[in-house]
């Protein structure tokens, strides 16, 4: 039996909203199978039409193909039209694309005058034309989604309680129809969309990428058909069940290797170069340079980044007896000049026996003067809780959709004001909630394009190719022993060595002797059941080594360098601490209720009850990062540039929201 989380609806007034499953304390929903109040932290209430329509959205995302690229643009696009429906009725902010032309595109504006000239009236049409612009979108951005029809029951319900005509197609808002221009508003985004580089027409997909490597099948042992181990690989799962229930066979194919080309929000042709490869030129925002390979001077480097993650892979067993504090107290509080900005110095910032940074955590709570609590679990419940937490992958909102998903509880905790910058009057409930999606979903599309920018020309390889294309190769650490590889493996006695014979690794007629052995996370072949079994760690064969993922799920279908989860979530914490006016939460710290037991999808776990904490925006970001070396996913390569990219993205694209909202653009 396998492990599924559900999202449930509840009506509550005149709104349609999503509950979540999993208890809160002012911050994550997330999803599950059993439902948990949210603690009193949160505040219960009507939300705003932007915010419905923003779960709306949020929920067609779970329903699609996880495509972090596609789902960035569409909230940005669906959270720009709700903008500037907005600011329509207002001369006192700039419009995005309403009344302007961008990429050729127009979008014609005369003006519109509300039925009800008051602000009852200029509220109640701002909401019905959000609700058609909205509406309009996600029926075209989701029509070729497997679930759609799931998505498509939910919007036209939220529609029918809102007490709006679904039939109502016309785009003459002359009159002052606000589903009009609504409506109006829907087809210039997707006007816009047929021409801002996405390659809409053919699905998103390559026109020029062409993959260096034979695929790998992780079922079977090593790397045997690899020939660039700088470069992506693809891999093999044979006919598989997606996340989605849908049957695909054959070898993945990249996302998105061209998304760089796509038009930015925030970022300028100063941020951009151009690379050239089999006659096609690959647009890169923010270049982070070259990231170690396999052979010249970062030669070392690039061992020591994938050997990290295979070592990494022994903290997953919650039954190691070792225990840690994931408090603030002794977690977070990273200054960014305090992160490694050479490939050399990466030994210094990460805690490479035990796991983690340098974090050390915060003397005490700025809210409330006290100190915070300790929380001891034990790691390997902790490491296999973050890999599972901050994955994004199948039936998940992905990484940009996730970070509206913490913005929206944010927003919903007792303690929160919607002060812009923490400064001046309360705003308006509509008014914060659209500006603010339009300003994330700015910094996430910028996120999206620097980093799938850089992915497609950079083509990195991902740690379960490397490792095991490695071990076929042998070690690098003493000529006089077997298996003898300039390329191969560093040996580090207890984590990383060499079978011999009599080793319990070394085969019946000792044909694995001289093969390297890792200690590790066993992988999904020792799981048989997934409510009832975990794999555990132990001495396994390197050629069989596995990510921290489900069997279908092995690897994203896409290169590593640079960590779209470091990009987006560093950008995301950036633009929150210029949006909020502070770096922590409301109250000095959030976190997300996890529940002995009923967390993990694709194993038991984790064996205590936790809850994952944060003090800071930055905090959450950077406890990402570190789950997706956890997770088997990223060496610490992928991880720091996407963290320093994300930094200029997100406080860039605050700015740049920030002149719209002036009324400066």
């Amino acid at each position: 039996m396998t492990k599924v989380r559900k999202v449930t609806y509840q009506k509550v007034g005149l709104a349609i909203v999503l509950t979540t499953s999993l208890g809160l304390t002012g911050c994550w929903t997330h999803s599950s199978d059993k439902a948990i109040e949210p603690l009193p932290q949160v505040v219960e209430k009507n939300p705003s039409v932007a915010r419905q329509w923003n779960e709306v959205l949020l929920e067609g995302i779970r329903n699609d193909f996880a495509r972090p690229t596609v789902h960035a643009r569409n909230l940005f696009h669906i959270s720009s039209a709700m903008y500037d429906v907005w600011t329509a009725y207002t001369d006192e902010s700039s419009s995005y694309l309403l009344g302007k032309t961008l990429l050729g595109s127009e979008c014609s504006f005369s003006g519109i005058t509300p039925v009800l000239d008051t602000p009852v009236g200029i509220q109640e049409a701002r909401e019905e034309a959000i609700s058609y612009a909205s509406y309009r979108l996600i029926l075209d951005r989701f029509k070729i989604s497997p679930d759609k029809d799931d998505t498509f029951v939910l919007a036209d319900a939220l529609m029918a309680e809102l007490g709006y005509d679904i039939s109502n197609n016309s785009t003459d808002y002359s009159s002052g129809s606000a589903a009009a221009l609504g409506n109006h508003m829907a087809e210039c985004y997707l006007a816009f969309g047929a021409v801002d580089g996405s390659k809409e027409d053919i699905l998103h997909g390559n026109a020029f990428y062409q993959v260096s490597n034979a695929p790998l099948d992780p079922e079977l042992p090593g790397n045997p058909d690899i020939t660039d181990l700088d470069r992506w690989q693809s891999l093999n799962l044979g006919t598989y069940i997606d996340q989605s229930g849908n049957v695909v066979t054959g070898a993945i194919e990249f996302l998105g290797a061209e998304w760089g080309e796509v038009a930015p929000f925030s970022m300028t042709d100063a941020d951009k170069t151009s690379h050239e490869r089999g006659g096609y030129n690959y647009i890169v925002y923010h270049d982070p340079g070259m990231p170690p390979t396999i052979e010249g001077d970062l030669a070392a480097e690039y061992e020591w980044n994938f050997s990290l993650v295979s070592k990494w892979s022994s903290h997953l067993d919650p039954n190691d007896g070792v225990m840690i504090d994931i408090s603030p107290k002794s977690q977070g509080n990273i200054d960014i000049n305090d992160m490694p900005r050479n490939f050399s110095d990466y030994k210094d910032f990460y805690n490479v026996s035990e796991g983690g940074d340098i974090g050390q955590g915060y003397e005490t709570n700025p809210v409330t003067g006290e100190s915070y609590a300790e929380q001891l679990v034990p790691r390997g419940d902790y490491a296999r809780v973050l890999a599972e937490f901050w994955a994004d992958g199948p039936d998940s909102e992905t990484p940009p959709g996730h970070w509206f998903v913490l913005m929206n509880t944010v927003f919903e905790h007792a303690e929160f004001e919607r002060k812009f910058e923490g400064e001046g009057e309360i705003v308006g409930e509509l008014e914060w909630d659209v500006k603010s999606y339009f300003a994330l979903g700015g910094t996430m599309h910028d996120s999206a394009i620097a980093s799938w920018g850089i992915k497609g020309w950079y083509d990195y390889i991902r740690p379960v190719s490397a490792i095991r294309a490695m071990a076929d190769l042998g070690q690098r650490s003493d000529m006089s022993k077997a298996n003898y590889n300039a390329k191969g493996l560093t040996l580090e006695a207890g984590l990383i060595e060499l079978v011999e014979a009599g080793d319990a690794l070394a085969g019946t007629d000792n044909e694995h002797v001289g093969k390297i052995k890792v200690f590790a996370w066993k992988g999904p072949e020792y799981i048989r059941n997934v409510n009832t079994d975990m794999a555990g760690v132990d001495w396994i064969l390197a050629e069989n080594w596995w990510p921290y993922q489900r069997p279908s799920f092995v690897t994203p279908p896409f290169a590593g360098f640079v960590s779209g989860h470091s990009t987006f979530s560093r950008a995301a914490a950036e633009m929150l601490t210029l949006l909020t006016g502070s770096a922590y939460f409301p109250g000095g710290m959030s976190g997300f209720n996890v529940t002995k037991n009923e967390f993990l999808v694709f194993e038991e776990g984790p064996s205590v009850d936790m809850v994952l904490q944060w003090a800071t925006y930055r905090d959450a970001s950077d406890q990402c990062s570190l789950s997706r070396i956890w997770g088997g996913i990223h060496p610490p390569a992928d991880d720091i540039p996407g963290r320093f990219i994300g930094e200029k993205i997100g406080k860039g694209a605050y700015a740049f929201a920030k002149e719209y909202f002036d009324g400066n653009k």
